[in-house]
């Protein structure tokens, strides 16, 4: 992991955290934010230096998008799925077209944004002379709207076929909704999307998706790592909001809390409830954000495998699992938790500890955890391995 590009996260953080309560409630397309991002080059930070980047570690993409999640939380889910759709495009055969794309987003510094919602109707492509005519509407795609390049997914009209393919964001008949109105993570521009007749063009087909018939072989294990991956990302962010609600209530209790008039303390830091209540909840914290880096290096590792077995992948998927049932319950304790520590004064709006909540609870619904755990009792009482969906 670079140091390097954690210093440079930091310094962005610190820019978004100045303002991050102001901007949450304005909710306004995070179009400053993006360029932000693009021009500390952190968007290609997850890119090997080699292909004009930084250095391809994932680990550096946990620690960074954690950082900036802390910050901002939007900020940081739109960076964590940046991210994973640079990665994903590596888990098709054709490696070439993966360098290019990789090589080409660092030159250009793109912001990349995914429409693959796979509870939603497919997108149609409808073949052309020279590649598809893509139709159809999406529910939620994040980032989409301020992203310059986008991974999409659709199933060929002709033959049935899912193909996954990327497309300039701003490409003829696509229209964004604006939809996006829920309580939390209201940055993250994840509104509706609908395309008519938009163009693709056949050399920007990253792969075919492989039938129910194939999904055991190890291609096909190997694309599937990219819905375990979505998992293991949403980890991180739990993670990384809980940690930025720690950071910013710690600072209040130390500059801002008046100690309770019972316990004897001149000041509330120095408070035995409050002590002892910040560090259960930084012991959990801590122990979450270790599981989640546990389940990123195997997920990786797994994407290492060259004859990947159903086996090492639901390995992968448990572990992925259990920090996505940890962090759940971590990040939402915490930032409800924190305002026993932080006081009744706390709760005035210009502090914005409300976000955290807001966005935890928000982001821990994106798909039901308690399947997660389902997938763990199974395996634990009837060694059953993980069904391979959308969602894992």
């Amino acid at each position: 992991m670079s140091a390097v590009w954690t210093t440079v996260a930091e310094e962005v953080a610190a820019k978004l955290r100045e303002d991050a309560a102001q901007r949450d409630r304005g909710g306004a397309a995070p179009d400053a934010e993006i360029e932000l991002l693009r021009a500390s080059g952190l968007l290609s930070a997850f890119i090997p230096e080699e292909l004009g980047g930084g250095d391809g570690d994932p680990a550096t993409a946990d620690a960074v998008t954690r950082v900036i999640t802390a910050a901002d939380a939007s900020l940081g889910h739109l960076l964590g799925y940046h991210y994973l759709h640079i990665w994903r495009s590596e888990l098709f055969p054709d490696a070439d077209r993966a360098t290019r794309l990789r090589r080409e987003t660092a030159a250009n510094q793109w912001f990349w944004g995914g429409v693959a919602n796979p509870l939603d109707a497919a997108l149609e492509l409808t073949p052309t002379d020279d590649g598809f005519l893509l139709n159809g509407r999406k529910t939620f795609a994040s980032g989409a709207s301020v992203a310059d390049r986008l991974v999409v997914s659709g199933t060929r009209t002709d033959t049935g076929e899912k193909l996954t393919f990327t497309m300039d964001a701003r490409a003829s008949g696509v229209k964004y909704l604006g939809d996006w109105d829920n309580i939390g993570q209201r940055l993250t521009e994840s509104g509706g999307v609908v395309f008519t007749d938009s163009p693709v063009a056949a050399d920007d087909v990253l792969g075919v998706h492989p039938t129910s018939e194939e999904e055991d072989s190890p291609e096909a294990l190997r694309l599937s790592l990219a819905q375990i991956a979505f998992q293991a990302v949403l980890s991180q962010l739990h993670v990384g909001i809980a940690e930025g609600a720690l950071e910013q209530a710690a600072e209040y209790t130390r500059t801002m809390s008046r100690p309770w008039f019972l316990s004897g303390a001149e000041k509330a830091s120095d408070d035995l409830y409050v002590l002892v209540g910040y560090g259960e909840l930084v012991a959990s914290t801590e122990a979450a954000g270790l599981l989640a880096d546990h389940a990123s290096a195997m997920l990786h590792a797994a994407a290492a495998e060259p004859e990947l077995t159903p086996e090492l992948r639901a390995a992968a998927a448990l572990t992925i699992s259990s920090a996505k049932v940890v962090s759940t319950r971590v990040v939402n304790e915490v930032t409800s938790k924190i305002f026993e520590f932080v006081g009744a004064r706390a709760t005035s709006s210009k502090y914005g500890f409300d976000r955290f909540w807001r966005n935890a609870r928000t982001i821990t619904l994106h798909d039901p955890v308690s399947y997660k755990a389902r997938e763990l009792g199974a395996h634990l009482l009837t060694g059953e391995l993980p069904p391979i969906t959308g969602y894992s």
